[in-house]
């Protein structure tokens, strides 16, 4: 049915369930699976006079502990995958917002299907914090399935 599930995973204990969703429905349909992950981009929110006044140690150091997350995410999907008898690729996307770059791999990939959680957020926290999954939702070409 899928030639490809794309799982998103931000490593949250919400997220873990979705992994493990996905997980269970790529063993089923004995589809291989592209685990992702996103960091978000240095002091997202802050105007870039800020943003490029911001000590060049300090950007390093974020860089470094997002790529040390996504390594320590990723490797836990890929055990979990291994121990599910599924196929696993995944791809750590720095500097992007989530949804963005969740459209964007599911699509140069060839997922035809999305995997991802929601925290279920409404009024004034979903306004304030958004949506990743509406945004993916809305902008997605194939289907998403949202665990919560």
């Amino acid at each position: 049915m899928y030639a490809r599930i794309l799982i998103a995973t931000d490593g949250s204990e919400l997220s873990a369930k979705g992994l493990q969703h996905g997980l269970e429905l790529a063993a089923g349909l004995k589809a291989p699976v592209l685990v992702l992950t996103v960091t978000e981009p240095w002091m997202q929110g802050f105007d870039d006079a800020l943003a490029l006044a911001a000590d060049p140690k300090m950007q390093e150091q974020y860089a470094q502990g997002c790529a040390q997350a996504a390594r320590k995410i990723l490797e836990d999907a890929i055990g979990r995958a291994a121990g599910a008898g599924v196929a696993c690729e995944t791809l750590h996307v720095a500097d992007a917002y989530p949804a963005q770059a969740i459209v964007q791999a599911a699509e140069a990939h060839g997922a035809g299907l999305v995997v991802m959680a929601s925290h279920g957020r409404s009024g004034l926290g979903r306004v304030l914090l958004g949506s990743q999954t509406q945004a993916v939702l809305a902008h997605s070409k194939v289907p998403v399935l949202v665990v919560r």
